[in-house]
């Protein structure tokens, strides 16, 4: 893959999207400082200038039907969760792609898809893993690679190491499901949910992800299967 670093980007996502038409399949855009990077549901991703990695993966031509889509969360989810795993950090994923270690967020995705009429014609998968940071003033429930092991890291390596991770993901994308599966967070504990279609909290357990990528969430209280696309449900933490 090839890795182009910039020292400040608003967003290595917007920068990707914007290079797009010119960027061959395995450009990596990597920011030592992001001045409005993104997160999922609108949010605005903070990071502190030079202490984190993020960065955008463009992917193109990979033969995906648009509603296969969640397997790219899944392939980067799993690729931070086995990056993690290689400095000792035991991680679990937060449907359907924030990474968490306990109950501290260490990783945000973003994946923006281009469509050609049933395929994605293209990818943007953006990342953003908290590296040596130390303290989260805007984020409480925030954590990064320092704070789990009091070390710092080179952030160049700490790159290259998760894209050998991701790579290989990429050309094992038949064991995604059951990787993403088995490490799915607060899967088979009881918990609080909120149903955002009906305005509801209730009491569930975590069963599995669908085949098409809905989240299966048992509702103990009244003794049904919830299924739920991305923004239906949220998390009572």
């Amino acid at each position: 893959m090839k890795t182009i670093w910039l020292d400040t980007v608003d967003s290595t996502n917007s920068e990707a999207l914007r290079r797009l038409p010119e960027l061959e399949s395995g450009t990596v855009i990597a920011a030592r400082e992001q001045t409005a990077g993104r997160g999922q549901r609108g949010n605005t991703w903070f990071t502190e200038p030079g202490q984190n990695l993020t960065f955008s993966i463009v992917l193109k031509d990979l033969g995906l039907l648009a509603v296969e889509a969640h397997l790219l969360n899944y392939l980067a989810s799993v690729a931070v969760a086995e990056f993690l795993d290689g400095h000792g950090i035991n991680s679990s994923i937060k449907w359907p792609n924030d990474i968490y270690v306990g109950r501290s967020k260490i990783c945000g995705i973003l994946v923006e898809n281009s469509l050609a009429g049933a395929e994605v014609a293209a990818s943007v998968i953006g990342i953003g893993i908290n590296i040596n940071q130390k303290v989260f003033p805007q984020l409480s429930n925030a954590t990064s690679l320092y704070r789990c092991t009091g070390k710092e890291y080179n952030l160049e390596a700490c790159l290259e190491d998760f894209l050998k991770v991701f790579s290989d993901n990429l050309s094992s994308t038949g064991v995604l499901v059951e990787k993403y599966s088995s490490r799915m967070f607060q899967k088979g504990v009881s918990a609080k949910y909120h149903d955002l279609l009906t305005d509801q909290e209730y009491n569930g357990i975590i069963r599995n992800v669908e085949p098409d990528g809905r989240l299966h969430i048992y509702d103990k209280d009244n003794g049904q299967d919830r299924y739920y696309r991305f923004k239906e449900v949220s998390y009572i933490l």
